[in-house]
């Protein structure tokens, strides 16, 4: 157990931005969910087009406040893009 002031003051803050970090992956990991079905779901290529926009913003705000790593967020992005070019390919 932390006995300094500047220490115990830390500890808090580490579990205020947890909480806060752990809130925006999981809002993260429900909107690339909400993606992936709808890619299943539909033949629309632009709505999941639309919906991958939005994902993929989501995504970059993360990276760029530092919740989650750049190259882990390429490989996301680049990932929910693959499946909406699998979709287009079979809906030609």
């Amino acid at each position: 157990m932390a006995h300094s002031l500047s220490a115990k003051k830390r500890i808090r803050q580490n579990a205020k931005r947890r909480m806060r970090n752990r809130a925006q992956k999981g809002a993260v990991k429900t909107q690339i969910k909400k993606y992936l079905q709808l890619t299943k779901q539909t033949k629309d290529t632009e709505a999941v087009e639309q919906e991958l926009r939005v994902t993929q913003k989501k995504i970059d705000k993360l990276a760029a406040k530092g919740v989650i790593h750049k190259n882990t967020a390429s490989r996301k992005k680049s990932q929910l893009t693959r499946q909406l070019n699998e979709l287009k390919a079979k809906n030609q």
